[in-house]
């Protein structure tokens, strides 16, 4: 990577203060704010291209954070950019549902397998609290089980209520979720034990670093078996006890398969949410399912007791469901999910050769299948580290890559897998060192911190 401009830090400090003074947090999404990155990356990005992006100063980094793993074919891939375009000149947002909205809800319900209807929507928190509303309609229960694992579903109460952040939550409505542990399937029948008949649904992840308990190895997927026991064992639960049985595919979606991880694993949801990668960066999430249950939301049956499901001016815009057609086909004829696959196993064989190389696989180790790799830092103890985390996330930013965590798409290839482990080869002999001699000696600036804290 070329040297940074000398003005960049000076320059870059004024910039956070800029941001922090009309953006609470300094960004829209917590996890792109200043305390997930080491002190010496870009706190602004002017423009992405490929697998590229490029701060203010116009220094070009190699981007594993894909918008939060909202991209998966590229930044400002043409043909995606051509197809909102279009839906642009056609007035972008109009009066009554558009050709384009019926054409992208024919398609998911199509692609999904659970899927028969669907409500669009702009961001993902809204999808899973209407995906709750509608168990909570189908069943005339009030809970909802969640995995503790499982970092994020919304911004609402319900959900943010069972976190560390507990400041302006409404106590009532956090309690009404409750929590359990993923792959602990006595955890969650304990919970259906305790409160009988008052479920009205599950929601998880199908996916994520940590996989279902009986799907095999993940080091052979996806070429091998990859049953899902613990996904069926709750599919069963939840379908005994009379509780929808909701996955959050976020994340997964149109990433491990282009018909979602619920095709991978071979396991059919009542519910499910999209969003992230549907429409290559785009803003557009999703909730999806069987009709029986999202009818609940219509108002095309006389008598039926309406429920105010998804009711939003900006859920049908165009463009975002142009791109969205746009990318799914681009997903389906190129095989893009396949092509993730490939790329996280070539990046995994030669992240553990390189960690091997330098004797430290205990102290940089990768974990979860090639399309979901997650790093783990140790200190010198074997305990994992913030410190050393950010100090090889920075180390990794002086040699042109941002990896924040890691996330991929189709534009990263043989160049950018070679640029990768190069500057992995360097970050990992400076926390070798780091180890010896301390981390406090290379580390500039704090250490990440976790986004879900009670305090700053």
């Amino acid at each position: 990577m070329a040297a940074k401009p000398s003005n960049a830090e000076a320059d870059f400090g004024e910039l956070r203060a800029r941001l922090h003074r009309v953006i609470p947090g300094g960004a829209h999404t917590y996890s792109r704010g200043d305390d997930q990155f080491p002190s010496i990356a870009p706190p602004m990005l002017e423009r992405g291209k490929g697998a590229y992006v490029w701060d203010t100063h116009g220094q070009r980094y190699l981007d594993y954070g894909m918008a939060l793993r909202a991209i998966t074919i590229g930044y400002a891939d043409e043909r995606v950019n051509a197809a909102a375009i279009a839906e642009i000149e056609k007035g972008v947002n109009l009066t009554r549902a558009t050709t384009v909205e019926l054409a992208a809800a024919e398609r998911i319900c199509e692609l999904i397998p659970s899927a028969e209807m669907v409500k669009f929507a702009k961001n993902g928190s809204n999808v899973t609290t209407a995906a709750v509303k509608i168990a909570r309609a189908a069943t005339g229960r009030r809970f909802v089980c969640v995995p503790r694992q499982h970092p994020f579903f919304s911004f609402d109460d319900w959900f943010i209520g069972t976190t560390k952040i507990q400041r302006g939550v409404d106590g009532p409505q956090a309690s009404s979720t409750l929590v359990f542990d993923y792959n602990d399937y006595a955890s969650l029948a304990a919970l259906f034990d305790q409160y009988p008949g008052q479920i009205a649904a599950v929601m998880m992840e199908p996916a994520t670093h940590i996989v279902p308990q009986g799907s095999g190895d993940p080091d052979s997927w996806p070429k091998g078996g990859h049953p899902a026991g613990f996904l069926h064992q709750v599919r069963e639960l939840t379908r005994k006890e009379g509780a929808l049985f909701i996955l959050d595919e976020m994340i997964t979606g149109f990433r491990w398969d282009l018909r979602g991880a619920q095709h991978f694993f071979d396991v059919e949801p009542d519910l499910s949410t999209f969003g992230k990668a549907m429409a290559n960066g785009f803003s557009l999430a999703a909730v999806t399912g069987k009709r029986e249950f999202m009818k609940v939301g219509s108002i095309d049956e006389p008598g039926m007791e309406r429920t105010f499901l998804l009711s939003s001016t900006h859920g049908g815009e165009m463009p975002a469901l142009g791109a969205f057609l746009a990318a799914t086909k681009i997903n389906e004829d190129e095989n893009v999910s396949g092509h993730l696959w490939d790329y996280g196993t070539r990046l995994r064989d030669g992240w553990r050769d390189i960690v091997v190389h330098h004797g430290l696989p205990d102290h940089i180790e990768l974990e979860g299948p090639a399309v979901a790799l997650n790093y783990v830092t140790r200190d010198a103890g074997g305990e994992p580290s913030p410190a050393f985390r950010t100090l090889f996330s920075q180390e990794m930013l002086r040699n042109g890559v941002m990896m924040p965590w890691i996330s991929f798409s189709q534009a990263h290839g043989a160049t950018e897998l070679a640029m990768t482990l190069e500057a992995l080869d360097k970050a990992v002999g400076v926390y070798a060192q780091a180890l010896e001699g301390g981390v406090e000696r290379f580390l500039e600036g704090p250490a990440v911190k976790p986004v879900f804290r009670s305090h700053n």
